[in-house]
This record gives C-alpha cells, sequence and structure tokens, in this order.
C-alpha cells in the first residue's frame, strides 16, 4: 500500500511543468565525503544547507566499491580509514544522518554498492583481502584475468553470477536492512557485471550451461573472440552464442534483484527499494542489467536480446529508479544543432543505434518509454561532467527535472562543495 500512495504521489507531482514540486535527491558519496562526513556537527551543516536550497532527499553512500562500509558490520569490513583520514567503527554516521535528516524533513535513502568489491588503483578490497575468489575472470585481449591485475580499471568487480557473492551479498542488506529500521529507501548500486568482457569463469561457463541446455564447445570464443586490427590493436567479435549468453546475464541480475526484493520486503516492508544504472539502455547489456518493465520486448529492436531476454526486466521490483543521464548535450534541439561532436559521454559501450537517446531529454524520454510508467524516474546527474559549464549544467537540472516524473538526483555533493556552485543549484532547481 505504501508504495502504491508514494508512486500516485510522485505521479501527481509530475505535473509540475517546471519540476518545482518533484522530489531533488543529493548524493553523499562514500569515498569523496569521507572526511566531509565525519562529526554529527558537519552532518547536521550540510543538512541544513542542502534544506534550505530546496532539497527533499539525501543518499548517503555506506558501502564503498571496495566493500567496505561506513557502519559497524558483522560481516563486511569497516572502512575506517581513507586518504589519511580515520574513523572510529563506534562513529553512527547513518543513524545521525537518520535523526536530524528527518527532524528537516529529508527522506534518507542508504546506497550500497553491490557487486563490486576493490578499487584496483590502491589494491584494497574484498575481493583483494577476504575473498579474492570471488573476482571477476575477464576475457581481455584473447587472454583470461582477475580483474585485479587490470591496472587501467579502478573498479574490482566480483562475479555476480557466483552463489556464494549473491548469499554474502544478502546476508550485508539483511544486516543493514535490520539495524536501520527508520531509513526510508535503499538503493542499490553497481548491481551489475564489470563490462561485457566479464565474467568468464569455469562457474560462469557451467552455469550458463546448465541454464541454457546448450554446450559451449568453444569457451568462450562461441561467446566472445579477440581479432587483431590492421592497426595491430585489438578489438573483441561477439559469437554465434553471445544473445543467448546476454539473456542468460541480465536474468542473473533478475534474480538476485528478486531475492533483494523479497528478503527486504520480509525485513520492513515500509522500506522503499531503489536501484541507480546509466540510462543508455542500447549498450547496458554491456553490463548484464535489464532494468526495464517486463512488458518491454527489446528483441524486437537490438539483436543481442533474444525474444526471452524481455524476460529478465525488474522495473516492476523497483519502488523508485535512478537513472544515469550523464550527458552534456541537454535537449534534442541541441544535438540538431550541434556542429561537432556531442558532448562528453564518459561511459563505455555508448552508441547512436537510437536517435537522441544521449542528451538528457531524449534519454529520460527512452527510460520512460521502455520503463513503462511502472517506477517514478528520477533523472540523475554527474556533476563533473559540466567541468567549466555551470550554464551547461544549469540547463541540465532544469530539463532533467522537466522530463523525469520521479525527481532529481546530483551526484554528488562533493562536486558541488568544491566549484562552490551552491547558487547555481539552488537557481536551477528553483526554476531561476
Amino acid at each position: 500500500m505504501k508504495r502504491l500512495i508514494i508512486f500516485v504521489a510522485l505521479l501527481i507531482l509530475s505535473l509540475s511543468v517546471n519540476g518545482q514540486d518533484k522530489p531533488k535527491y543529493m548524493w553523499i558519496d562514500c569515498e569523496a565525503n569521507f572526511q566531509r562526513m565525519g562529526s554529527a556537527d558537519s552532518i547536521r551543516f550540510y543538512l541544513e544547507r542542502l534544506k534550505k536550497i530546496g532539497f527533499t532527499d539525501v543518499v548517503v553512500d555506506v558501502k564503498s566499491i571496495m566493500g567496505e562500509v561506513l557502519y559497524k558490520s558483522k560481516i563486511a569490513p569497516f572502512m575506517g580509514e581513507w586518504e589519511g583520514h580515520y574513523r572510529s567503527e563506534d562513529f553512527d554516521m547513518m543513524a545521525i544522518f537518520i535523526k536530524e535528516g528527518h527532524k528537516l524533513g529529508f527522506r534518507v535513502h542508504a546506497s550500497l554498492n553491490i557487486f563490486a568489491g576493490g578499487h584496483n588503483f590502491f589494491n584494497r578490497g574484498v575481493i583483494y583481502k577476504q575473498y579474492p575468489q570471488w573476482q571477476s575472470q575477464v576475457y581481455w585481449e584473447g587472454k583470461m584475468m582477475p580483474i585485479g591485475e587490470m591496472k587501467w580499471n579502478y573498479n574490482g568487480m566480483m562475479n555476480p553470477a557466483n552463489p556464494e557473492v549473491q548469499k554474502y551479498q544478502l546476508d550485508i542488506l539483511r544486516e543493514f536492512a535490520s539495524k536501520y529500521k527508520k531509513l526510508d529507501g535503499l538503493i542499490l548500486d553497481r548491481m551489475r557485471f564489470d563490462n561485457i568482457t566479464s565474467d568468464f569463469s569455469p562457474l560462469s561457463k557451467r552455469l550458463f550451461e546448465e541454464y541454457s541446455g546448450v554446450k559451449v564447445e568453444n569457451f568462450p570464443d562461441d561467446i566472445l573472440y579477440w581479432v587483431k586490427k590492421d592497426d595491430g590493436k585489438m578489438e573483441y567479435k561477439t559469437g554465434k552464442l553471445f544473445p543467448l549468453w546476454s539473456e542468460w546475464r541480465a536474468m542473473v541480475i533478475k534474480n538476485f534483484m528478486q531475492d533483494a526484493h523479497n528478503m527486504l520486503r520480509s525485513v520492513n516492508r515500509k522500506l522503499l527499494i531503489g536501484v541507480y544504472t546509466g540510462a543508455w539502455y542500447p549498450s547496458y547489456y554491456y553490463v548484464g542489467v535489464n532494468f526495464t518493465s517486463k512488458d518491454y520486448d527489446p528483441s524486437k529492436e537490438f539483436w543481442w536480446a533474444t525474444p526471452n531476454y524481455k524476460n529478465s526486466g525488474y522495473a516492476e521490483l523497483m519502488d523508485f529508479y535512478m537513472t544515469g543521464l550523464y550527458y552534456t548535450t541537454v535537449t534534442k534541439e541541441d544535438l540538431d544543432n550541434a556542429t561537432g561532436k556531442p558532448g562528453r559521454r564518459d561511459e563505455p559501450g555508448m552508441d547512436n543505434s537510437r536517435t537522441y537517446w544521449y542528451t538528457v531529454e531524449g534519454g529520460a524520454e527512452l527510460v520512460k518509454e521502455i520503463t513503462r510508467g511502472v517506477v517514478p524516474v528520477i533523472g540523475s546527474l554527474y556533476v563533473e561532467q559540466y567541468e567549466g559549464d555551470a550554464e551547461t549544467f544549469s540547463r541540465a537540472v532544469k530539463q532533467a527535472l522537466k522530463s523525469n516524473d520521479g525527481g532529481l538526483m546530483i551526484f554528488d555533493m562533493s562536486h558541488i562543495v568544491t566549484r562552490k556552485w551552491w547558487d547555481i543549484i539552488e537557481k536551477s532547481i528553483k526554476g531561476n
């Protein structure tokens, strides 16, 4: 019932022309704000500032990409130090956010990175210390290698298909939801595979064969293989089994989402369940995720989707959905008028298979279309993409509010602080 009430309320808010009445979320990243959020006074200071300029919700990142957490846990290791700054395990940051945030009228949400387990630039995380056997096995330029050896890729992901990994993550989520019963919402981030090149472990091969009923004669080349180009550089190609492999990966994530949804509902029926992903659906199969409604059939327009791929859609399992509109081209008109290459697109795998999907306006339209209205969509902006261009950032904020029924999310607060963009964000969310 609570989910229905909130959904209806957010739809009503979407009738606002300029978005002033829609929810506005500020994300507070784990690593970037480690020192900043290290005291109760500092937490109160920033909450009061966010409230004053018009934010309604905060998202507190409490489980880093290293798999370390910012609360006392019996399961996950505590993140007691970052870049020379230290915290006591007895400092309950999340409890302070909930208490002080609720005093100010905020809805307070927590974010947990799910299948991330290491920071490869620092050789740090659970895939380095506690569970090296759980890290993704990557097929890179014709060679198999553990992801921890890929020092050009900062994100040390685990293998989401591993049942032990899934149980570990569900246990962490259960513990956290039980510990903070007054929390308003919980957001699952990085609930995905690392990329199209992972995971190619023997375990994933076996699980795929069990799922599909197909014996892979040439593994992994029947799924993905590498060739050398004329310039000597390597590039991958997809094999005959790739669409079926793509379906299996998406079902791995859907089934985990179903398990997480059922478990969280059993722990706290009032807790809102959300997910954060990128918005670039035409290439999001790279990471094995299908965030659409089960009523949308991607096989009708995308080669990588089988007719059964639609069964992996999990939009119906979310109470709210944050979609990353990581584009500096704001409107469809901007794209039409562009004389050069469209704005920066920082995530890998983006292509042009759908007109306008890599603009803030067009990306929001695509996501709303494929989620079929079953979940409020929150348009999310990555502040760092607008470095040196406050005007475009302001336009993107206004467009995201206008285009998304669920409101706006800003990633993340540290970028607003370091750029001193408080006035800019305030004027933008208030339509000025």
